[in-house]
């Protein structure tokens, strides 16, 4: 797989990474992690937050253990916050092209930070809304 430069990850990304349980889908997720890392990828506030949450939740990491993760994340990857430009263009996204809210969001804050790819495998592989293309890395 070719990894665009700058690109982001959805939260499934980063839970697959960490789940032994996930087969190919961590061996993919990993390995697009370290691609990302040597190209300049982004990661979102959104998508740490949500990865605590569910990582923690499902009781895949406990909290001190999620927080390690994310901190190492942090130093890795540019952080990427939504803001009330992000916020408007992520409803604008809801109501004209029918995306989820939360996917919405974690779509304008990525594109707001300059990324032309935003890898999931929840959203529509291949579309490309607002200059960003949505590729599920986990399809062959």
């Amino acid at each position: 797989m070719i990894v665009e430069r700058h690109a982001t990850v959805d939260t499934n990304i980063l839970i697959y990474a960490i789940d032994r349980h996930a087969g190919e889908k961590q061996a993919i997720s990993q390995s697009l992690i370290e691609s990302l890392v040597c190209d300049d990828g982004v990661v979102t506030l959104q998508v740490l937050g949500e990865f605590f949450h569910a990582t923690t939740r499902k009781g895949f990491l406990s909290p001190a253990e999620a927080r390690v993760r994310i901190d190492y994340w942090r130093d890795l990857f540019h952080v990427a916050a939504a803001d009330e430009i992000a916020l408007d263009d992520a409803v604008t996204a809801v109501t004209d092209h029918g995306l989820s809210f939360w996917d919405a969001m974690l779509w304008a804050t990525a594109r707001q930070a300059g990324c032309p790819v935003l890898y999931s495998e929840d959203m529509q592989h291949g579309r490309t809304l607002g200059g960003v293309e949505i590729v599920n890395p986990f399809l062959a």
